[in-house]
């Protein structure tokens, strides 16, 4: 699928935000609803000693993916108690139609000593639409394990028949590439599945290879199904250097799959690369897709980590 960049479509620093946030829209993923498509993003406030704390907000759009009908001004979801998995950050998060409620996987972290955070996967769920979410428990529904001992992170759910699957990150290790360096994380994609969306058996191997190196990570997956073809694009980046080098920063990647266990791996297919110049010159992250109206559309974060917002793209099938 090759796709066809539609611009920036929404720009934090032009609006007003929840939790007096006034940069970053990271992560977009949406929930379509009857009359609108409402955009989730993860976006920052600046803590009482300058450090960051990661909230959740919305912007609603129209079917045409063209006008903004509203932005959120309310909490969305509560950060978590002090010492727990969420206590300064929810990003990103995942929401899944679930009947009459809205299932959302939550990716919460904490600040560390010897490292910069940790991550688990919790699970909140919404009765009014999505506009509020409640935690199922104070706890992370998926954390580190035996196999995947920090970074669990950057969920991804699908329910196909009874089944739910979700796609998400594990860290292998933290690399400290210079003396007066801090450690760099690395992670890699991995695979889940559960009978009720809240207790998982993990498959406990990376299922996406390395293109750059073993250092490589790899990050937010987002899949989508055409004909008897599950498609996953994710991004990847190397893991140092990344913040100032252009040629080490996230990319988005591409992989197929005909059991949604196995995957090949085609970076080539990916139809989408960064700009020359631009808001999304520099880097392309943090890809969500979705179906409206028949066609597939891709969201994603560009330059900064999306500091300046989302942007739009549509995906041609020809």
């Amino acid at each position: 699928m090759k796709w066809s960049k539609l611009g920036k479509i929404f720009d934090p620093t032009e609006h007003s935000l929840p939790h007096n946030c006034h940069e970053f829209a990271q992560s977009p993923q949406t929930l379509v609803l009857s009359d609108r498509v409402r955009v989730y993003f993860s976006t920052r406030q600046r803590d009482n000693v300058g450090k960051y704390l990661s909230h959740i907000a919305f912007v609603d759009f129209d079917k045409s993916m063209q006008h903004i009908i509203d932005i959120s001004q309310h909490t969305i979801i509560e950060l978590g108690d002090l010492g727990c998995f969420d206590e300064h950050g929810i990003f990103p998060i995942n929401v899944v139609s679930d009947g009459d409620r809205v299932l959302a996987y939550t990716t919460g972290w904490n600040r560390k000593v010897s490292v910069s955070a940790d991550a688990s996967i919790g699970l909140a769920i919404s009765h009014d639409n999505g506009l509020t979410f409640q935690k199922y428990g104070k706890g992370p529904i998926l954390t580190a394990s035996l196999n995947e001992p920090f970074l669990i992170a950057d969920a991804f759910v699908a329910l196909y028949g009874s089944l739910y699957h979700m796609w998400y990150i594990y860290g292998t290790k933290w690399k400290q590439f210079a003396e007066a360096d801090a450690p760099e994380r690395v992670y890699k994609i991995a695979h889940a599945t559960s009978n009720d969306g809240i207790n998982w058996q993990r498959d406990g191997r990376q299922i996406i290879t390395d293109r750059l190196n073993a250092d490589e990570c790899q990050a937010l997956p987002t899949v989508f199904q055409r004909a008897q073809t599950y498609h996953m694009y994710f991004c990847y980046r190397q893991a140092h250097g990344f913040r100032e080098q252009r040629s080490h920063a996230y990319r988005i990647g591409y992989a197929r799959s005909s059991d949604l266990t196995n995957w090949v791996r085609d970076d080539s297919n990916a139809g989408i690369d960064v700009a020359d110049d631009g808001w999304d010159s520099q880097m392309q992250c943090y890809p969500h897709i979705f179906e409206l109206a028949g066609k597939a559309y891709m969201l994603y974060n560009g330059n900064e980590f999306g500091r300046f917002g989302f942007g739009l793209a549509v995906g041609d099938e020809s």
